[in-house]
């Protein structure tokens, strides 16, 4: 996917979910699937972009991403959230539910 095509994907979904990896990261091979499966179950309406620095360094430098993996989340077409490396899972679910659930409902 181009730049051109994530920044489109922004401006036009609700939310948009980067998962920037590279396929050296072990811990981002680990840490895919498991954010996949808790971001499909409590974030259905949010689009995912699964980027490999490797393949496109000029995306992650253009979003600002300089480590692996790193999770960018865009609400309504601005950065919301950003965490990178040592990421909790549940505490980054935890803190999207609430703004996430008040976008939907003021969507609706």
């Amino acid at each position: 996917m181009r730049k051109e095509e994530i920044l489109e994907e922004i401006e036009n979904n609700l939310g948009v979910l980067l998962y920037f990896s590279g396929p050296n990261c072990n811990v981002c091979k680990a840490l895919k699937p498991k954010i996949n499966e808790a971001s499909n179950k409590e974030f259905p309406k949010i689009e995912k972009i699964f980027i490999d620095v490797s393949l496109s360094p000029d995306i992650a430098a253009h979003f600002g991403v300089f480590s692996i993996p790193t999770i960018l989340l865009f609400l309504d077409g601005r950065e919301f959230a950003r965490e990178s490396r040592n990421i909790s899972i549940a505490g980054f679910i935890e803190k999207l539910k609430r703004p996430y659930n008040l976008l939907i409902n003021s969507k609706i």
